[in-house]
């Protein structure tokens, strides 16, 4: 059906048209989603410990736009900013959150066992 709309609006040339045009490329073109950039911006942030700039960037990332991996992503190191910041019930969230994207989330071994969100992070996936 899109297919058939993008056929039907192509000879049209109106402004509304060509961005309804625009719209198709870039859901066919596979187009980069444009939190991207703060989300890289932030995960750099968070790993130098500057976490409150770091969550800064990664909710700009979210609000721009992510791919669902990406969103995860997101979610999964403010679930880590939380938890090293003492703000065990905002952890939890940022977890819920995640895998409420992806419930087959698993934290790679490095982070499973760090002594802070790694229980968190299993009593969430638990539902306890």
């Amino acid at each position: 059906m899109l297919v058939v709309a993008a056929l039907m609006l192509a000879g049209c040339q109106s402004a509304p048209m060509r961005e309804m045009k625009e719209g198709f490329k870039d859901l066919f073109a596979g187009s980069k989603p444009k939190g991207e950039p703060a989300l890289t911006v932030g995960i750099r942030q968070y790993e130098d410990g500057k976490y409150p700039e770091a969550s800064e960037s990664l909710h700009s990332a979210l609000y721009q736009g992510l791919s669902p991996a990406d969103r995860v992503k997101a979610h999964k190191t403010l679930a880590f900013i939380h938890c090293v910041s003492s703000r065990p019930a905002a952890c939890r969230e940022e977890f819920r959150r995640a895998l409420a994207i992806d419930p087959a989330l698993e934290l790679v071994a490095a982070e499973s066992g760090h002594p802070i969100w790694g229980p968190v992070f299993r009593a969430v996936k638990t539902g306890r």
